[in-house]
């Protein structure tokens, strides 16, 4: 039996994480800071309002404050190297905010729900509930933009 020769080396290498500041301005890892930022003004301001709905509120908030550490979780785990003793660190990342950026686009929609049900109640718990919105919306899309830009980078 003849020895088989080994198959040619492919050309594609994952890119490597850059280390320190230029974690921050490299495409995907750049979404990290916004979606931090974004989500932390969503949970501050839905607590911050007086609460019509507890359900649609409660969501909203398990959705953004779980989001929110988990998120903070994988940024840490790029700062200090913790992603390289896995092989599929690329896979789980854009998983995870592809799930989170579903789950967030649920707890947007449901927080423009009570943002249209208290207009009429209270004219700052409106305004403050369309902020919480607006920026839910703004969180849901870049959880969206980190899991595609992860996947094909």
């Amino acid at each position: 039996m003849a020895a088989r020769d080994p198959p040619p080396p492919t050309s594609y290498a994952p890119p490597d994480v850059p280390p320190g500041v230029a974690l921050f301005l490299t495409i995907p890892y750049a979404f990290f800071l916004p979606e931090l930022a974004f989500g932390c003004w969503v949970w501050i301001l839905v607590a911050a309002t007086h609460v019509a709905h507890p359900l649609l509120h409660g969501w909203v908030m398990y959705v953004s404050l779980t989001s929110f550490l988990i998120t903070l979780m994988f940024l840490l785990s790029y700062l200090f190297g913790f992603y390289k003793k896995f092989e599929s660190w690329r896979v789980l990342d854009s998983l995870y905010h592809g799930t989170t950026g579903i789950l967030y686009m649920s707890a947007a929609v449901l927080q423009a729900h009570a943002t249209i049900v208290s207009e009429s109640k209270d004219l700052k718990n409106y305004f403050i509930n369309t902020t919480a919105s607006f920026f839910a919306f703004i969180t849901t899309l870049l959880y969206i933009l980190h899991a595609f830009s992860i996947y094909y980078h």
